[in-house]
């Protein structure tokens, strides 16, 4: 009983990092999806946007200005590592991991030359905190993330429906196809990437805020994270959500479904030590029900 006690109150805080990791994850499923590139700036980025974020609130700058400046922060990140892929023809991979490994130099330099810079809610105006997530009012931090993953999913639907969005999806379908009906496919693989740590940034903006503090580490690990809930986003949901629109929202949904079973597993008694072992274990599952699924139906014939 107490263990399912422990559950239940356990749940409000895994489902909002659940909500700002979907965000996160958001940012991964367009490069690893609609950009078919594996992008390792995000390791990097999402401590950035968190740094950035931090260090501007505690110089006095608006929360929400400063959330911006995350972004543009991840903005610029992703540019560079779209740079060093697209003009410099170094493989998409590797360009990441230049990337990351350049930021994490670059964070410590935002933050004073210290790995962890805290933030108090009762010093600071934040827009989140983790203290306020079983509180019924207008201090819990789960409407406001749910309101901005679903302002962010509508923006990125209706910019994936332009023309310039149809061609960053056009250079992730095929981009020798793409290439050849003119479309600058370099442009458009910068374009993408870019977008895409700008998102991370701003999930690592709203993470600090939340935890109440920002680490040079926090985003170690977090490729593989977002990439749990785009598996089971895809698993649960891939047969339903068939619009660009739900696939996004079902992105997010893997996140918060991911958070919910990483807690249970720990409010059962695992070691937090194993944190990386069990997350490599529930996406390893995850990527295999649908393989087990179909070797079924073929069985069934």
């Amino acid at each position: 009983m107490n263990i399912a006690a422990s559950f239940l109150a356990a749940l409000p805080g895994a489902a909002a990092q659940g909500i700002i990791w979907g965000v996160m994850a958001i940012g991964v499923y367009l490069t690893f999806r609609v950009l078919d590139v594996a992008d390792l700036t995000v390791d990097g980025s999402i401590a950035t946007g968190g740094a950035v974020c931090v260090m501007l609130i505690r110089a006095g700058v608006n929360t929400w200005l400063a959330m911006l400046a995350a972004m543009a922060a991840g903005l610029a990140a992703g540019l560079v590592t779209g740079l060093l892929h697209t003009k410099c023809r170094i493989p998409a991979i590797l360009s990441g991991i230049l990337t990351q490994l350049s930021l994490y130099s670059i964070n410590l330099r935002i933050m004073g030359s210290k790995a962890n810079q805290p933030i108090s809610v009762d010093k600071y105006d934040l827009v989140v905190s983790q203290r306020f997530v079983r509180v019924l009012g207008l201090e819990n931090p789960i409407p406001l993330l749910i309101i901005t993953a679903a302002v962010l999913i509508a923006v990125l639907y209706w910019f994936f429906g332009t023309e310039l969005g149809s061609a960053v999806r056009a250079t992730g379908n095929n981009v020798n196809m793409a290439s050849a009906q003119g479309i600058d496919t370099d442009s458009n693989i910068v374009l993408g990437l870019a977008i895409s740590n700008g998102l991370v940034a701003l999930a690592g903006a709203l993470l600090s805020q939340f935890q109440g503090s920002v680490d040079v580490n926090m985003g170690r690990g977090a490729i593989v994270i977002g990439l749990a809930a785009v598996i089971i986003g895809e698993v649960v949901f891939g047969r339903v959500f068939t619009n660009f629109a739900l696939k996004l929202a079902a992105v997010v949904i893997g996140a918060i479904v991911y958070y919910i079973v990483l807690q249970l597993v720990l409010t059962l008694g695992l070691n937090t030590n194993d944190l990386k072992l069990i997350t490599a274990i529930i996406v390893a599952v995850f990527l295999t029900i649908p393989n087990l699924k179909g070797g079924l139906h073929v069985k069934s014939k």
